[in-house]
């Protein structure tokens, strides 16, 4: 583990989007205990993605270069996507009006849910992870776990953040349009910036 996974990581999972906007949503209409919620049950989205990054993640190590090459620049082209994404979102986080009657059980598997049909998650998993594990371990698949549990867990606690920061706030800085579109920008940079870093990177 080292920064750049690090880093990589705090800025996918800090980057508004969709688990980002369940959590504040949730706190902005129904409070910080059903944030939280939300929170842990967008982490729990993340778990189906691993899984399917586990299946391919051995015979990706051991292949020659060119295949580590591909894998480098599909994830310069997912990050440059990312930034693009983000630039372009319009519009300010919202309440939805049947969040004030959802449970917790309906708040956790809405937020599953949500983090399930997320593009951005299978693409970290599946394009970055692999860069982050020496050709030589011994344990590829434990590494992989490992790596992961960090993610899951800087997950809830930023979209927790999110969510308590949500509840506290309402309105007056989340439903700011020129806020948001400045935190927008302010992340779509942060990844370009990876992106030629990685780019740059040699093996």
């Amino acid at each position: 583990m080292n920064l750049e996974f690090l880093t990589v990581s705090l800025l996918v999972v800090a980057s508004p989007g969709t688990g980002a906007a369940v959590t504040i949503a949730t706190g902005l209409s129904r409070g910080t205990r059903a944030a939280l919620v939300a929170a842990l049950g967008c982490t729990l989205g993340i778990v189906p993605h691993l899984l399917a990054a586990i299946t391919g993640l051995a015979a990706l190590l051991h292949s020659s270069s060119l295949v580590f090459e591909t894998i480098k620049f599909v994830g310069v082209a997912y990050l440059l996507y990312i930034a693009w994404m983000t630039w372009r979102e319009r519009g300010v986080m919202t309440i939805t009006p049947d969040d004030t009657e959802r449970s917790d059980s309906a708040t956790i598997r809405h937020a599953v849910l949500a983090n399930l049909l997320n593009p951005k998650l299978s693409m970290f998993f599946l394009a970055f992870l692999p860069q982050f594990i020496a050709t030589d371990d011994i344990a590829p698949t434990l590494t992989l776990l490992q790596l992961s549990a960090v993610f899951m867990a800087m997950t809830l606690a930023v979209f927790a953040a999110y969510g308590a920061f949500a509840a506290r706030m309402r309105h007056q800085v989340l439903g700011n349009a020129t806020v948001m579109v400045w935190l927008r920008r302010g992340f779509a940079a942060a990844f370009v910036g990876l992106g030629i870093k990685l780019a740059l990177t040699q093996r």
